[in-house]
C-alpha cells in the first residue's frame, strides 16, 4: 500500500535531519587547524596579552574551513584570499558599527556580495558566509577607528598563521597532495573492480576525474618531469575506469556461471593490482605490491580466455585484454612516480579540457547578476533578510542580537532543502552545544587554561565532524564561540537563553525568507538534464570523429554536465515536490547511465584497436543518435513529448548487417554490443519523456 501523501512529502526532509556521511578529513589536518587556533590563545594567556591572542584564535577559526585539499599554491592563495576578506570584515563591523542606519545599508549590501559568490563554488561561499559572519560580531562591539585597524589585523594575522600551519610542508613534500589525491582515485578505481556497477548506475568517479583533471592540468600547475608523470597515471586512470566500466556490463548480462566465475576473479585481481598502485602513490615508494600481484592477474586473464573458447567475437576477451595493458602501464608509471630521484613520464598535453577551465570570476560574477539566476536570487534574499536582522537586533535593543544575523548568515542557502537541514539542524546543535560547553565552564576548575583546553578540543571535533553531521559540528562550534566569547568577559549563563532564542529567531527567518520567494529545483531539473544530453551528443560526435583532443575535452564536458544534472535531482529530492516527478528525473538519468557507459565502452576499444575513427558503415547511426539526443534535449527544454523517430533502431540494424557482412574486429564486435544499448537506451528515454507528456483526451 502506498504511504499517504504527506509522507511522501516528509520523508526526505526528515532523512536529511538524521544522515550522517563518512568522516572525510584526516587527523593531521584537523590537529594543525586546532594547533593554529589554541597556540595565539595560549601564548596571549601567558605572555599577558589575552585579547590579541583572542583576536588571532578568531580569525584562526574563522579560515580553518578554506583549509581544503589541492596543490599548496591553491591552497595558499584560497587561504590568504579567506583570511583577507575576514580581516576587511572585521575591519568594517568595528568602524561602522556604531551607526545603526549605515550598519544595515553595509549588512544589505554585504549579504548580497557574500551570497552572489555561490556562483563561483563552494569555497567561494564560505569566504561570502564567513564575511558576512564577522561583519555582525565585530559591529556589536565597535571601536575608534585607530583602534580598529590593528584589531582587525590580528584577526587577518590568525588567518595567515592558519594559512602557514596548511602550507608549512610545501618545500619539503612538494607535489604530496597531487600523489596523494592520485591515489585515492586508484584506491577507488579497486573498489569500483570489486562492486562491479549494474549499468543503470552513473559511471563512478566522476566528481573524482574531475578534481584531478583540474589538480593537474589547471593554470596553478606548470611543467615538470613529476606533474607529467602523475598526468599520465591519471590518463590511464580514465582507461582503467572505461575498460572495468565495459567489464562490468558484461558481466552483468553473462548467463553462464563458469563464464562469470572467471569474469569475477579477473575483477578481484585488477582489484589486487590496483591497490598496490595506490598503496605505491601513498607512501612514496616503489610500486612492488602492483608488481607482486600482476601475475595471478595474468593466471586469471588465462583462465577468462580458456573459458571462452576460440570464438573470435568475445568481447570479454577484448576488454580483459584492453585492461591487461592499462595495468601494466599504470604499474610502470607508478614506480617513477614513487621514486625518491627524478622523475621519468611524458605526457603530450597539459592542457585544462574547456570545461573544467575555470572562467572570470568577474565574468562570472556579472553573468549572474540577473533575476533568472539562482545565485542572484539567493544573493537578494540574503540581502535583505540580513539587513532586516541588523535592523531588528539594532531597533529593538536585544541582548546579544548580534547572534540572529549571524545565524541567519549561515542557515540561508540557495536551495530549500540546504536551507531546511541546516536552520533545524543549527537550533538543535547550538541549544546542545549552549547546554554543554555552559556547564563545563561553570563548573570545571583551573580558569583559562580549562577554558583554552576546552576550546582546542571543541575545535578539533568541529573541524573532523563537519562532514560527519552538521547538527554535533555545530554543537562544537558553539562550545567554541561561547568559549572565546567568554575571554571577552561575556558570562555563558546570562546570555545562554538568549542566544538560543536568536538562533531560532536567525533560522526561523531564513526559512521564512525561502517560502515567500523561493527558488524550487522543480521545473529547473529539466534544462539540466537537457544540458547533460547535449554534452552527451557531443561526446558522440567526438566519438565519432578522429580528434584526440575533442574526445578529451568532450568527455569532460560530459562528466561535468552529469554531475550538475545529478545535484539537480539531490535538490529536487528535499523539496516538497511531486514524488512522480523525482522518480521520472531518476528514470531519465539511469537510462541516460545506461547510454554513456555503453559509449564509454566503445570509446575503449576504439583506442584498443588504435582507430583513428570508427569504421565508416556506422556513420550514418552515430548521425541518426546526435539527432535524437538533440531531439530529447529540445523536448525537455521545451516541456513537451518528443516527436518519434522510427529510424534509429533501422539505422542500427542495418548498422548490424553491414557488420556481420565485413571481416571481424573487436572493434565491429564492440561497435554491434554498443549499438543495441544505445538504441534501447534512447528508445527508453523517449518513452519517459513522452509519458510525462500524455496527449490530451479526444
Amino acid at each position: 500500500m502506498n504511504k499517504p501523501r504527506a509522507a511522501l512529502l516528509r520523508s526526505p526532509l526528515l532523512h536529511s535531519l538524521l544522515l550522517t556521511r563518512r568522516r572525510d578529513v584526516p587527523v593531521r589536518v584537523a590537529l594543525r587547524n586546532t594547533a593554529a587556533v589554541a597556540l595565539p590563545l595560549l601564548l596571549g594567556a601567558w605572555s599577558g596579552h589575552l585579547t590579541a591572542g583572542l583576536a588571532v584564535s578568531a580569525g584562526a577559526l574563522d579560515t580553518m574551513f578554506a583549509d581544503q585539499p589541492g596543490p599548496y599554491r591553491v591552497r595558499l592563495q584560497r587561504m590568504l584570499l579567506t583570511a583577507l576578506a575576514a580581516g576587511v570584515s572585521a575591519w568594517a563591523g568595528f568602524v561602522l558599527g556604531g551607526h545603526d542606519a549605515l550598519m544595515v545599508l553595509v549588512a544589505a549590501l554585504w549579504g548580497f556580495g557574500g551570497a552572489l559568490l555561490v556562483a563561483l563554488g563552494p569555497n567561494a561561499a564560505r569566504a561570502g558566509m564567513i564575511s558576512m559572519i564577522l561583519l555582525v560580531i565585530t559591529a556589536a562591539d565597535p571601536l575608534p577607528s585607530a583602534q580598529a585597524l590593528p584589531a582587525a589585523l590580528l584577526i587577518f594575522a590568525g588567518g595567515a598563521l592558519q594559512t602557514l600551519f596548511a602550507v608549512a610542508a610545501w618545500p619539503l613534500q612538494r607535489y604530496r597532495p597531487e600523489r596523494l589525491a592520485l591515489a585515492q582515485v586508484f584506491a577507488d578505481l579497486a573498489a569500483l573492480a570489486r562492486q562491479a556497477p549494474g549499468s543503470r548506475l552513473a559511471p563512478p568517479l566522476t566528481e573524482a576525474l574531475n578534481e584531478i583533471q583540474a589538480l593537474l592540468h589547471g593554470v596553478h600547475e606548470g611543467r615538470s618531469r613529476a606533474l607529467d608523470t602523475f598526468r599520465v597515471l591519471a590518463a590511464l586512470a580514465e582507461r582503467i575506469r572505461a575498460e572495468l566500466l565495459a567489464l562490468a556490463d558484461l558481466h552483468e548480462a553473462e548467463a553462464g556461471a563458469a563464464r562469470r566465475d572467471a569474469q569475477r576473479a579477473l575483477l578481484d585481481n585488477a582489484a589486487a593490482v590496483l591497490d598496490g598502485i595506490s598503496a605505491a602513490l601513498t607512501q612514496g615508494e616503489p610500486a612492488r605490491a602492483a608488481q607482486a600481484a600482476m601475475p595471478a592477474f595474468d593466471a586469471a586473464l588465462a583462465h577468462l580466455e580458456e573459458t571462452g573458447g576460440d570464438d573470435p567475437h568475445d568481447l570479454v576477451r577484448a576488454r580483459a585484454a584492453g585492461l591487461a595493458g592499462q595495468l601494466r602501464a599504470a604499474t610502470r608509471n607508478a614506480e617513477f612516480a614513487g621514486s625518491r630521484g627524478e622523475l621519468r613520464a611524458a605526457a603530450a598535453e597539459a592542457r585544462l579540457p574547456q570545461a573544467l577551465r575555470p572562467g572570470n570570476p568577474l565574468a562570472t560574477l556579472r553573468a549572474n547578476l540577473t533575476l533568472g539566476s539562482v545565485a542572484c536570487r539567493h544573493a537578494v534574499r540574503c540581502g535583505v533578510c540580513l539587513a532586516l536582522a541588523v535592523a531588528a537586533d539594532r531597533g529593538l535593543g536585544m541582548s546579544h542580537g548580534y547572534w540572529m544575523p549571524m545565524t541567519l548568515a549561515i542557515v540561508l542557502k540557495p536551495d530549500f532543502g540546504a536551507t531546511w537541514r541546516f536552520g533545524l539542524l543549527r537550533v538543535i546543535g547550538t541549544l546542545l552545544g549552549l547546554l554543554l560547553t555552559t556547564a563545563l565552564l561553570h563548573f570545571a576548575p583551573g580558569g583559562v587554561w580549562t577554558g583554552i583546553a576546552l576550546l582546542a578540543a571543541l575545535s578539533f571535533a568541529f573541524r573532523e565532524l563537519a562532514t560527519v553531521h552538521y547538527g554535533i559540528a555545530v554543537a562544537c562550534l558553539t562550545g567554541a564561540v561561547v568559549v572565546l566569547l567568554a575571554f571577552y568577559g561575556v558570562a555563558p549563563g546570562e546570555a545562554m537563553h538568549a542566544r538560543a532564542l536568536h538562533t531560532a529567531l536567525g533560522s526561523g527567518l531564513a526559512l521564512l525568507a525561502y517560502l515567500l520567494w523561493p527558488t524550487w529545483e522543480r521545473g529547473r531539473e529539466r534544462a539540466a538534464l537537457a544540458a547533460m544530453l547535449d554534452a552527451y551528443r557531443a561526446y558522440f560526435d567526438a566519438l565519432a570523429g578522429g580528434d584526440e583532443r575533442a574526445r578529451h575535452e568532450a568527455r569532460a564536458a560530459a562528466r561535468r554536465a552529469r554531475s550538475n544534472a545529478e545535484a539537480s535531482l539531490e535538490r529536487l529530492r528535499h523539496e516538497p515536490a511531486s514524488a512522480r516527478l523525482v522518480e521520472r528525473a531518476d528514470a531519465a538519468i539511469a537510462n541516460a547511465n545506461r547510454l554513456v557507459r555503453a559509449a564509454m565502452a566503445l570509446e575503449a576499444a576504439r583506442e584498443d584497436a588504435g582507430a583513428t575513427a570508427l569504421p565508416q558503415a556506422a556513420a550514418p547511426f552515430m548521425r541518426e543518435v546526435s539527432a535524437r539526443l538533440a531531439e530529447l534535449a529540445a523536448a525537455l527544454r521545451e516541456a513537451r513529448a518528443p516527436a518519434p523517430d522510427p529510424g534509429l533502431r533501422a539505422s542500427q540494424r542495418a548498422l548490424v548487417q553491414a557488420l556481420d557482412a565485413a571481416p571481424f574486429t573487436p572493434l565491429a564486435a564492440a561497435l554491434r554490443d554498443a549499438s543495441d544499448r544505445i538504441a534501447d537506451s534512447l528508445g527508453t528515454l523517449a518513452h519517459l519523456l513522452a509519458a510525462a507528456h500524455p496527449p490530451p483526451a479526444a
